[in-house]
């Protein structure tokens, strides 16, 4: 292919030399028509090569490929990152096969980094399927690097949910570990990283036991404010849930029964 192609790309750490015709890169997609514009200014000769460090050779390759041929060969390892570039490259196309093959393949272990990518990159359907995969083994999915690894305001928004399959305390204690993730990656403290998710955790579901070794625990690193914790026994001490958004007090589809439910939502269906 290097006798007839008219430009190369020394791609990622690896430094592959990917061999292409100009032609074709510029008439299907504005950003390479950008980069290989014959610019007096630019220091790199028409034919390149033009360096790209920090894309992953294959991933590049899979761009290429869709290029000349409007379709693309994809992997799970590859398949978020080949969705990021189709939308650094405007390529709506290949971010519509990247989605659906995203969503074809989804797994327990990727799911939260679909999530992320998808909230990233304002793909509302991928996002829903990704709430509704997490909805259906979220205390398998509560366990993966990928729940440990999401921004607050994701995990914010998974929390917000009525359908996740896992109880309350088990939620608790995966937002502990995320946050002592995320206070580390941040160098900033549990609290302040934790701030946006604890707000949706339910504690008025959690028994007076279960609020007593609570507190203890948040003694350690303050993850949930005080007045949260005051609130939840508020609800118990007046057998509703009083001064809690109502939300907070509504039990998932995986909470555990706990004899106090009955008290906290009078109308429940």
């Amino acid at each position: 292919p290097s006798l007839r192609s008219d430009v190369m790309f020394v791609v990622g750490r690896e430094q592959q030399k990917v061999f292409a015709h100009r032609c074709v890169l510029a008439c299907r997609c504005q950003a390479f028509r950008g980069m290989l514009s014959q610019d007096s200014s630019s220091s790199v000769p028409p034919q390149g090569p033009f360096v790209l460090g920090d894309v992953q050779p294959e991933v590049f390759l899979a761009v290429i490929e869709f290029l000349y041929t409007n379709s693309v060969t994809l992997n799970s390892h590859i398949a978020l990152e080949v969705l990021t570039s189709s939308v650094e490259y405007g390529l709506q196309d290949l971010c519509k096969l990247c989605v659906k093959f995203i969503k074809d393949t989804l797994s327990v272990e990727q799911v939260c980094e679909a999530l992320q990518a998808a909230v990233t990159y304002g793909q509302v359907d991928l996002q829903q399927h990704c709430l509704d995969f997490i909805e259906g083994c979220t205390a398998a999915v509560v366990r993966t690097q990928g729940f440990r690894e999401l921004s607050d305001v994701v995990l914010a928004r998974v929390l917000r949910s009525d359908r996740l399959a896992v109880d309350e305390l088990d939620l608790v204690q995966a937002v502990r570990e995320w946050a002592h993730v995320s206070s580390a990656v941040l160098e900033r403290p549990v609290p302040e990283v934790a701030a946006l998710p604890v707000r949706e955790l339910r504690l008025p579901l959690l028994a007076p036991s279960e609020l007593v070794t609570l507190e203890s625990c948040n003694q350690q690193d303050l993850l949930i404010p005080v007045e949260n914790i005051a609130a939840a026994w508020r609800a118990h001490a007046l057998r509703r849930g009083s001064g809690v958004p109502s939300r907070l007090c509504r039990p998932r589809r995986g909470t555990r029964p706990r004899d106090h439910h009955r008290h906290l939502e009078p109308h429940a269906k």
